[in-house]
């Protein structure tokens, strides 16, 4: 278990469909303890998210000038839009002591551990392929060929699983949020990424 008077980063991944939007929402309702760190985004406003509470939307000019002045701890391009976690935002919660999540992919987590190598990251995996794709079509948000292009480049996403700390397998939604809940509360021993069984588990969900 670690200080509750230190302040700690959490990086949380995921290849999309895996459920990490819903599960990250239902940790931060469990643990009062816990900050978000809300990142900027190009990409269009989906009907059911907030500015400033789901992201900062900007433009890309806008964007581009934020890269140019180095305001993001990192930033990344997906699905051709870019995101990015701003670096004041997490110094400040961090230097105050907060426990701070970042919901980001797994290029900019690579990004994070380089500068910030004390973080803790989580990858989050689907059961299946299958029920990965029957996740993205039930979502309802995102065009036919948009889902398509999600399936294909999760195989890629889901290859960077061993570059993180601990893996969370989001089966069943209660165990995974009790996983991740564990995690954040430094008593993740049993999802940390070594463990012997989830090799093979990783190996036929990319087969």
């Amino acid at each position: 278990m670690w200080s509750k008077q230190e302040g700690r980063l959490f990086v949380i991944a995921a290849p999309s469909g895996a459920g990490k939007t819903s599960l990250v929402r239902a940790l931060m309702e469990r643990d009062a303890r816990l900050r978000f760190s809300i990142s900027f985004t190009t990409r269009p406003r989906r009907p059911t998210e907030v500015d400033g509470r789901d992201y900062f939307f900007v433009d890309q000019p806008t964007f581009e000038r934020m890269v140019a002045e180095e305001a993001f701890l990192e930033y990344a391009q997906v699905f051709g839009n870019f995101y990015g976690t701003p670096r004041r935002q997490v110094a400040e919660m961090l230097a105050r002591g907060e426990q701070v999540i970042l919901e980001i992919d797994w290029q900019g987590a690579q990004q994070i551990r380089e500068r910030m190598p004390q973080c803790l990251s989580l990858f989050i995996l689907p059961p299946s392929r299958a029920e990965l794709e029957r996740r993205l079509r039930t979502r309802g948000t995102d065009a036919e060929e948009v889902i398509e292009r999600r399936l294909r480049e999760s195989i890629g996403d889901i290859s960077h699983w061993n570059e993180f700390d601990y893996v969370v397998i989001n089966d069943s939604f209660e165990k995974a949020l009790a996983d991740l809940q564990a995690i954040v509360g430094g008593a993740g021993t049993a999802q940390r990424r070594d463990r012997p069984e989830l090799l093979p588990f990783v190996q036929a969900l990319l087969a």
